[in-house]
């Protein structure tokens, strides 16, 4: 599929929606398990969603549309995540995500960007040069990716349990 900003927009609409179906009134086993070491549980998942909503994508796209000659965008810490209060309810991070992800929606909404602006760039500071399309599509990728690593974390809480089905179930052997 070629990159469709409209087609962008449905799938960044939804994974609030997605995220709070999945996640609301689960134990805390299913929400703060990994998959071994430095792995992410879903609840780390949520807390990194809502930093790159506070401060990746959007800030990105102005700094792309801007009229700045500076179009180096700032590191993303991926991590940042892990410094915020670990103890909030999953429900608070849920309805946070939520909020921002409109928030973030309705002003992309507004700026009309055209196929012309698709094409501007901007200097990622590991990548280099990107289009606000690159961007745009990684962010859409980005929502996807983190979707079935929650799927995934949560399915590998079952991994011995499962028996020999795991023969069956290719989410347990990645």
């Amino acid at each position: 599929m070629q990159f469709n900003l409209d087609k962008s927009i449905e799938v960044l609409e939804k994974t609030p929606a997605i995220l709070e179906s999945y996640l609301l009134d689960l134990s805390d086993d299913w929400l703060r398990e990994n998959e071994g070491g430095a792995t992410w549980s879903p609840y780390t998942v949520v807390g990194h969603l809502i930093f790159g909503e506070k401060t990746d994508w959007m800030v990105r796209i102005k700094i792309i549309l801007s009229t700045s000659k500076n179009k180096l965008f700032e590191p993303f810490d991926r991590f940042a995540q892990q410094k915020e209060d670990q103890s909030r309810p999953i429900k608070d991070l849920l309805l946070d995500f939520r909020e921002l992800r409109s928030k973030n929606l309705d002003e992309l909404k507004s700026l009309k960007i055209t196929q012309n602006e698709l094409k501007r760039t901007g200097i990622h500071p590991e990548f280099g040069e990107v289009t606000l399309e690159q961007l745009i599509a990684a962010w859409t990728v980005h929502d996807l990716g983190h979707i079935g690593q929650i799927s995934r974390v949560m399915a590998k809480q079952y991994t011995k349990e499962v028996g020999p089905w795991i023969a069956y179930l290719g989410i347990l052997k990645k």
